[in-house]
């Protein structure tokens, strides 16, 4: 700005604020693109071996004949921020750019650029648009990106072309110093002309516009008339030949889905495995062309001798014994205020003294009438807020850990807050905390003033340890310092990569021992100043911090992490006016320091010795390295100081470099290649420059330790020379257990190397350091990674830092919020699949942010070799955090895995990275024919699957219309106790033969014509139906349109009236007017209605003559149903069916005149209609209705009129039982002290043309039991449109049977019975027994033979109630002759069977029927017409929806088909829709993991649009049709890549 002449002194404070927020964001972005990127190599102008600055020309060097790169989004950047003169932050010369990686991904992403790829983006609801706001701002260290409080940096380089031999690949990669690039001259001349020429490919550019905010009102569609004309199927209803309107988005997008999924998987066929039903996956064969170690077995690497000297304490109390009384006045700690300046020393006569004061107050004053409290080996815990740093209480970790060693007692430093941790707390018996007065106010509390108890902590006492509350002791009172010995000195809490924390306990010879390794290693002396940002109480900051430097009297100043946000460069300004000889920092410290140095021009570094980066071991780290360098060498800084170590909580330090001497040559650095790598060798990068990996060495192993290479996986097995393992270390210096679990301790530190043999290759245990790597020429340790961050991907092992640093590399500016990503990985169908959470920018558009993950798919899938299985941006601030700032792995996993994250954008690519799926099933060609087959069962001693009912008798009375006359009731119940009209027989009678009259009189009709019932269920229907059958006419019973919801309702009614080609319809007289409305008339045109009679004022008299049949053939009504495939179907029910129906139903639910049922069911198709209008008067018995839609208002209706008449059975749906269940099942005792009593309940029978639904019988039996409901009671009834009732339970005979099958086997057609709980079982529920009458046997669709009892067939029935046919206006005779009087291919020939379109089997019992003989059970499968054809087998959609509905708690209803091959799962969410996206990869996952599918398209919608019919069925196929044509108006619809 002040290059624009702009005043910045003049700017209002609150334009200067967001500048100076926006220019700290911004620097944090570029900070992790740049040190995401690998190390460059250097220009012309330096020297390979010696590090400088270089002049401006070597930063441009380029090919003449290449084109300048543009600008990059971070340069714009970097030149808007150096116009910024009020911000700290400076700018890094573009000489010193380090962008490699950058480039190699850029280009990665190029050769997509032929081949781009139209992905299809996710459509979204505009309210989900809204992201939550960022109440806090993050601080810098929240752009850690790992559990670390600091930032993972990470940097690769290019490998020169020519290496290839892998014995030599060190010797050869040293190219370059520890603080310079890695590559050669020649190299770096050309990686600097090799930049990319243009921005990376739009992948998007045919991708449609998000979804916008305007609601589409959703139509009904009018189900398919089976039988109609061509012009008026299904097909015509759209505009294409597929079914799907030209212009749906959701279309187009599913056409670009299936273009993307044409490529082929990168494993040929050759690497997928074959189902052999008894295991689902097994390991592929291994690669041979994968690469192996060739090298020699590794000889364990020895440090050189420890020393010995004479001064060195017995003890570390002792040392501070020592300096306290003869070095008194001797600095120990400088403690800083926020600005960063000197606020407080301390002195180790100071220290000395308090540390007396708080262990006299320890022992003698905590309990009462001074009583001692503590004992020897008593464990104490310190707690202090990180945010306390600038206050005196930076002096507790030096009191807190010698007051404990004097007192043998264990401290335990960890952070606040964890239930994990309080696990550690209570398992290693802690029963004291000590901490500061400032940060004891900060705890919570409740009301009445207590610390408040954190979850799974144990009872702890709080002890300020301020000087104000300490005692002093007398003169003669000196604390016992022991000498040190193996007893636990203190015990230091590591959290894994599952989430548990364990505590890693520490000797005191190993505490000491590790104190004087680091004394000789880093050559500490007496009166040293050093630099200290870690933090005290762990790692690092603790042993050089706090424990060598009181052995070594060193003067240690604290800058503590709320000094840094506030002044980055404050630990700089420390090594300059202290003239620190050690600073002791991280990565993200040198970037901060960078980033800041243009403030301090006169800053010298001459002083330092050692520049120690305790975050070194990372291979990403030689990035800041490198450039804080190159920044600060003009400043005094020496290439040889800077000293990376690498450390691990249980081998402590591992090794460290030691300062080197100004002129020796810097060490070597290795160039590796990243494939290489993924199979655990080492291999010099001479191929593919864009996957290469740089990495710096650590160092030489700490003296007087032993180390080691071996396999991480397995027994230790010795590692070869040219193979990653894990460092194990054999030293005194370490860890000595996790304390209280002595099995993970032995597999951790009691490791016993083996050679290739399996002999141990001595007897000396060693520590697993949790470090991969390896060791390279002169004893030179390297680390490439660490266990926590290993992702075993298909055999392949890959770093999750890695990945970061190719994702950053996207041009995440516009996306990414300070570069925050999380990448781990999560076990989904038998391997470990890779998963990347980011934080969005909140100005982040839709399109940015899925044009970027767009890319980095192809940027991690062309560098990596590995294809991301989720990739998902959340709302900014919202990812778990650590104390410091860092992204919490392990809760960001919980957090996805439990579907918490509420991710804002996401995108599942299963199809790239499952490639172990069984091989598709091939159908073979039927060479044996049915007749064979049935041989081969009888063979077999398989029977055939056929069963039965008892025999039905002679049917008394084929007239219907001569029933009505027994004086039984009819009581239709709306309100609980209230009949609302009741009506006898004869009144039926009378009232029907009245409506005959009027039909006769008004609408003008002719004997065998189609009247339309348009009637709310009542007793009103019942009469007009009979008064149908007076006048000769046939009647069509049909539900009558929704007042509130014309538009989706009437046009149902009026095709039905249509189809049936109707003569006059009957309904009410609020009906009628409903017809003929203005409402009605916006939706179709209703002067085209038939004669509308209604019947509310009929007349007097009677008709001259009632009808009767001439045949018991004739057809007495017809039955309209939609079928849950859409298809809206009549069928022709005869005298004779309807006769022989309802004596098969008396019979087999003993029916007689003394009974009493409730039905609630629809009356209007099916077996509901039967029992609502022709059971009672056929039987004689009372019943009484209660209409289902009455429940909506009254839940309790239903089961209080059972209770209350006493009803012994009862008729309903599963609509009504599941209502009952989620809305009353919860007030059972409510229900129970309002007298609701349903022990007298002998038989529930739930009608349905489906699978029972056994979870839900099972729970409304579980639920209502206290009420007195028999679990014997509840059972289920099976019917089908060709034939209304097939099997009902009945009062008598064996109880309903229920098995578990094996849906491996039952996709192949097979029935394998499996215990329960058995993997991949399936409950199914016998779906009654069969009525008296029925026959059945069950047939292959396809040959039409019959099948054994173990094959799943289609059940086909031959029964005297059986339909005669369908309805249509052009008789298709071919489709009645196959649905109704088709016969079987072999076997017998004669019989005449009718499809019930449905799968199931028909397994023998060990019970007993009525008459002695084994009970055959009928199992209902599915429908056929249903089934999912995916990769070659049978999938039955139920089972699919079983699963998505377990998967989440906010899915209420799931609905599943196909549409071209794809898996299309539709799951409503009744909760927030912040929970929306959470779905996506829990129901993806679902799927794969119980079905072994891969979902297409994933669709979040509203509750209730999942369309059902009147008997709780899906209408799966209407739902498919209004998602092709965009009618949904769906919350998120993922597609998956």
């Amino acid at each position: 700005m002040a290059d624009r002449g702009v005043d910045m002194l003049a700017l209002p404070k609150e334009v200067k604020d967001q500048l100076a927020e926006l220019d700290l964001e911004l620097s944090e972005v570029i900070y992790f693109i740049i040190l995401y990127s690998p190390v460059e190599a250097p220009p012309p102008a330096y020297d390979a071996q010696a590090p400088g600055p270089s002049n401006a020309s070597g930063s441009t060097h380029a090919n003449a004949h290449t084109q300048a790169p543009p600008p990059s989004s971070s340069s714009r950047y970097r030149d808007r921020r150096s116009r910024r003169p009020h911000r700290s932050g400076g700018t890094r010369d573009d000489r010193y750019r380090s962008d490699i990686h950058t480039e190699a991904v850029q280009a990665a992403l190029a050769k997509h650029k032929e081949e781009k790829m139209a992905l299809p983006m996710p459509t979204k609801r505009r309210s989900t648009y809204v992201q939550s706001p960022i109440n806090n701002c993050t601080p810098p260290d929240s752009s850690s990106s790992s559990e670390d409080e600091g930032a993972v940096l990470r940097q690769s380089s290019v490998g020169p072309p020519s290496l290839q031999s892998p014995d030599s690949w060190i010797n050869r990669s040293v190219q370059g110093s520890s603080t310079s690039s890695s590559a050669s001259s020649s190299s770096s001349t050309l990686s600097h002309g090799e930049k990319n020429s243009g921005p990376p490919p739009d992948v998007l550019a045919a991708a449609p516009q998000a979804r916008g905010s305007s609601q589409v009102d959703r139509p009904n569609n009018p189900p398919v008339v089976r039988g109609m004309s061509r012009g008026q199927s299904r097909s015509s209803m759209m505009e294409t030949a597929d079914g799907v309107p030209v212009n749906s988005r959701v279309s187009t997008k599913i056409q670009q889905l299936l273009n993307t999924l044409k490529r082929p998987k990168r494993p040929p066929l050759s690497e997928f495995f074959v189902d052999d039903q008894e295991e689902i996956v097994e390991v592929p064969q291994p690669d041979p062309n994968t690469p192996r170690p060739e090298g020699r077995q590794i000889i364990p690497v020895k440090g050189e001798p420890l020393g010995v000297v004479s001064n060195w304490p017995p003890a570390l109390q002792a040392a501070l014994a020592r300096w306290g009384a003869t070095q008194g006045k001797s600095p120990a700690l400088t403690a800083l205020d926020i600005t960063g300046k000197s606020l407080y020393t301390l002195t180790y006569g100071k220290l000395w003294s308090r540390s007396v004061k708080l262990a006299y107050t320890l022992l003698n004053k905590l309990g009462p009438k001074n009583e001692q409290v503590l004992k020897p080996a008593d464990r104490v815990r310190h707690i202090d807020s990180h945010y306390f740093y600038f206050s005196r209480n930076d002096i507790a970790p030096y009191i807190f850990f010698y007051i404990c060693f004097k007192l043998l007692r264990i401290p335990i430093s960890c952070c606040q807050g964890s239930s994990q941790v309080g696990f550690l707390l209570g398992s290693c018996g802690v029963t004291l905390a000590l901490t500061s007065e400032i940060c004891l106010k900060g705890l919570p509390k409740t009301p009445t003033g207590e610390i408040l108890q954190f979850k799974g902590w144990p009872q702890l006492k709080w002890v300020v340890t301020d000087s104000k509350y300490l005692t002093k002791p007398g003169k003669d009172w000196q604390p016992h310092i022991p000498t040190a010995n193996t007893d636990p000195a203190y015990i230091e809490y590591k959290a894994s990569k599952e989430g548990t924390v364990m505590g890693v306990a520490v000797s005191k010879v190993a505490m000491l021992t590790h104190c004087q390794a680091l004394t000789q290693a880093c050559n500490y002396c007496e009166g040293e100043t050093l630099v200290n940002v870690l933090d005290f109480k762990k790692d690092m900051g603790l042993w050089h911090g706090v424990l060598t430097s009181v052995m070594n009297r060193i003067h240690t100043i604290s800058v503590p992490y709320a000094v840094m946000k506030a002044c980055p460069l404050s630990w700089v300004q420390r090594v300059h006016i202290h003239k620190a000889r050690v600073a002791l920092v991280k990565c993200r410290d040198l970037h901060w320091a960078m980033m800041a140095h243009r403030e301090q021009r006169d800053t010298s570094l001459a002083s330092l010795r050692m520049l120690i980066v305790a975050d070194g071991a990372n291979p990403w780290s030689v990035s800041s390295c490198d450039a804080f360098l190159n920044v600060f060498q003009i400043h005094g800084l020496k290439p040889e100081v800077i000293c990376p170590c690498a450390t691990s909580p249980e081998a402590m330090t591992v090794a460290i470099r030691r300062p080197g001497v100004p002129g020796t040559p810097l060490p070597a650095r290795a160039i590796l290649s990243m494939g290489g790598l993924s199979h655990g060798v080492i291999r010099v990068n001479t191929e593919d420059k864009n996957s290469a990996l740089t990495v710096q060495d650590v160092g030489h192993v700490m003296p007087g330790a032993l180390m080691c290479i071996v396999k991480p996986e397995g027994p230790p097995q010795l590692c070869k020379t040219d193979e990653i393992g894990e460092i194990v270390v054999n030293s005194r210096a370490g860890g000595n257990m996790y304390y209280g679990l002595p099995g993970v301790t032995k597999n951790t530190f009691e490791v016993i190397p083996v050679n290739a043999l399996g002999a141990p290759i001595g007897e000396i245990p060693f520590v697993r350091s949790g470090l991969l790597g390896f060791v390279g020429p002169g004893s030179l340790i390297f680390v490439v990674g660490k266990n926590e961050g290993l992702l075993m991907v298909s055999g392949r092992r890959h770093n999750a830092d890695d990945l970061v640093a190719t994702a950053l590399a996207v041009e995440p500016v516009k996306t990414v919020y300070r570069g925050r990503i999380a990448v781990f990985s999560v076990t989904v169908f038998y391997d470990e699949r890779i998963v990347v959470v980011a934080e969005q920018r909140p100005d982040a558009s839709e399109e940015d942010s899925f044009q970027w993950m767009s890319r980095v798919l192809q940027a991690i899938d062309s560098i990596h070799q590995v294809g991301l299985y989720c990739l998902a941006l959340v709302p900014a601030n919202t990812l778990p955090k650590t104390h410091l700032g860092g992204i919490h792995i392990f809760e960001t996993k919980q957090h996805f895995l439990d579907g918490n994250l509420h991710p804002c954008n996401i995108l599942m690519c299963p199809h790239t990275c499952v490639t172990n799926l069984p091989k598709p099933r091939q159908k073979q060609p039927v060479g044996v024919g049915p007749a064979s087959i049935m041989v081969g069962n009888l063979v077999a001693g398989k029977r055939i699957a056929q069963a039965a009912g008892r025999d039905l008798g002679m049917i008394e009375d084929q007239d219907l219309i001569r029933k009505v006359g027994p004086p039984q009731d009819l009581s239709l119940i709306i309100t609980p106790g209230v009949a609302v009209s009741t009506a006898t027989c004869v009144q039926l009678h009378k009232r029907a033969e009245k409506i005959a009259a009027a039909l006769t009189e008004k609408g003008s009709i002719n004997t065998g014509d189609n009247v339309v019932l348009l009637y709310p269920p009542g007793i009103d229907l019942i009469t007009s139906f009979y008064g149908c059958l007076y006048a000769g006419c046939v009647p069509v019973t049909v539900r009558p349109p929704h007042p509130q919801n014309l538009a989706a309702t009437l046009p149902t009614v009026r095709m039905i009236i249509d189809v049936s080609k109707a003569a006059c319809i009957l309904t009410t007289q609020n009906l009628m007017r409903i017809l003929r409305s203005k409402e009605a008339a916006a939706t179709l045109n209703i002067k085209t209605w038939p004669t509308i009679i209604e019947t509310d004022d009929l007349p007097r008299h009677r008709p001259p003559t009632i009808y009767k049949p001439p045949t018991a053939e004739m057809i007495a009504y017809l039955d309209f149903s939609v079928s849950t495939t859409g298809m809206l179907t009549g069928v022709k029910i005869s005298h004779a069916a309807v006769s022989a129906l309802c004596r098969s139903i008396k019979l087999q639910c003993e029916l007689y005149s003394s009974r009493q049922i409730a039905i609630c069911l629809d009356p209007y198709c099916g077996l509901g209609f039967v029992l609502w209008c022709l059971a009672s008067v056929y039987s004689g018995h009372q019943s009484i209705l209660i209409p289902p839609m009455e429940l909506e208002s009254c839940l309790p209706l239903w089961l209080s009129t059972l209770s209350q008449y006493r009803i012994r059975d009862t008729f309903c749906s599963y609509s009504v039982m599941e209502l009952c269940t989620k809305g009353i099942g919860t007030q059972t005792e409510i229900l129970k002290a309002r007298g609701l009593n349903l022990s007298c309940v002998r038989s529930c029978v739930v009608i349905a043309e489906e699978r029972p639904r056994l979870a839900l019988t099972m729970s409304f039996s579980k639920l209502f039991k206290d009420l007195g409901l028999s679990p014997r009671a509840v059972s289920t009834a099976f019917g089908s449109r060709v034939n209304l009732a097939i099997c009902m339970q009945g009062t008598t005979g064996p109880d309903p049977s229920t098995v578990y099958v094996d849906m491996k086997s039952l996709r192949h057609d097979r029935v394998r019975l499996v215990e329960r709980g058995a993997p991949q079982s399936l409950p199914l529920m016998e779906s009654g027994k069969i009525l008296p009458g029925v026959r059945v046997i069950i047939v292959n669709p396809e040959t039409r033979g019959p099948l054994g009892d173990s094959h799943l067939g289609e059940i086909w029935i031959n029964s005297p109630h059986s339909a005669s046919g369908y309805y249509t206006i052009y008789g298709e005779e071919s489709l009645q002759a196959d649905h109704f009087n088709t016969k079987l291919s072999f076997g017998d020939p004669t019989t005449l069977w009718a499809r019930t379109g449905n799968l199931g089997f028909v397994k023998r019992t060990e019970l007993l029927d009525a008459a002695g003989h084994r009970h055959d059970a009928l199992f209902v499968v599915g429908s056929l017409d249903e089934t999912l054809e995916l990769r070659g087998l049978r999938y039955h959609p139920i089972d699919i929806e079983t699963s998505v509905s377990r998967a989440h708690r906010s899915i209420a209803e799931s609905a599943v088909f196909t549409w071209t091959n794809l898996l299309v799962v539709v799951a409503e969410l009744c909760g927030s829709e912040q929970d929306a996206l959470d779905l996506v990869p829990l129901v993806t996952n679902v799927v794969l993991e119980e079905h072994h599918l891969i979902v297409g398209v994933v669709v979040i919608v509203d509750p209730g649009v999942i369309p059902i019919n009147s008997r709780g069925e899906k209408q799966r196929m209407h739902l498919r049709d209004s998602f092709l044509a965009d009618q949904l108006d769906p919350i998120y619809v993922a597609y998956n890549m």
